[in-house]
């Protein structure tokens, strides 16, 4: 597959790089650049920047927005600056379309792997931070970060599996959940599920991320069961 032009990319992010250099730099991968024997760096160093850069920004929003304690600021930012929110991120924006992959890479799924996707996603972070300071970086982050902050602590809640544990009680009921539909372009969709109990729609939940409108979904069962979350 052949990865998008970058121009789009810089669309979607709403930015327009004065380097476009290190945007290319950003989106290549080891194997591409293994491939392009050394005419292109891979993106591993712009990484290892946009850990640092992601993390400070996460730090101060959650300082200046919240009043939680230490203990509370650590597990939500842990919940963010990790693989899997990350990847979560990186496909919200099509990331992986973009990518500059060797052909083993690109032919044995190397766009939707999670490690790939949540690496390119901070070297973009970098990228921009370079290209612009934290003026350019901030403002991609932090678009990103709204659904989790409605409640700060809902970045660390697991409402589903206290919904699970409440519903054990009855071994013969079932729960599952129903995605009854989705709006928006592919990289910032919207998802609506359902959760139902034998059936029965017992909560809705919406959502940037299928996970997300689950656990809303939970969140609102729970409530309405007059359980205290």
């Amino acid at each position: 597959m052949e990865s998008k032009p970058q121009k789009e990319l810089e669309q979607r992010i709403g930015y327009t790089f004065k380097n476009p250099e290190l945007l290319t730099e950003a989106l290549c991968h080891s194997s591409y650049a293994n491939e392009k024997r050394g005419t292109l760096h891979c993106n591993e160093r712009l990484e290892f920047l946009g850990d640092s850069v992601l993390s400070i920004v996460v730090s101060n929003y959650l300082f200046r927005n919240t009043k939680l304690p230490e203990g509370d600021l650590t597990k939500i930012r842990a919940s963010l600056v990790c693989e899997k929110s990350l990847y979560e991120w990186a496909k919200q924006l099509g990331l992986g379309e973009f990518l500059l992959l060797g052909h083993g890479e690109d032919q044995t799924g190397g766009r939707e792997r999670p490690s790939v996707l949540s690496d390119a996603f901070e070297a973009v972070i970098a990228a921009l931070f370079l290209d612009g300071g934290m003026d350019a970086a901030e403002p991609h982050i932090l678009r990103f970060l709204p659904e989790h902050f409605d409640r700060p602590s809902e970045a660390f809640h697991d409402y589903k599996t206290v919904l699970q544990e409440v519903i054990q009680q009855n071994p013969e009921e079932r729960v599952e959940y129903v995605l009854v539909g989705e709006e928006g372009p592919d990289h910032a969709k919207i998802f609506h599920m359902e959760v139902r109990l034998n059936s029965n729609v017992i909560g809705r939940g919406a959502g940037r991320s299928k996970k997300v409108a689950e656990q809303m979904a939970a969140k609102e069962a729970l409530s309405l069961m007059g359980e205290k979350i």
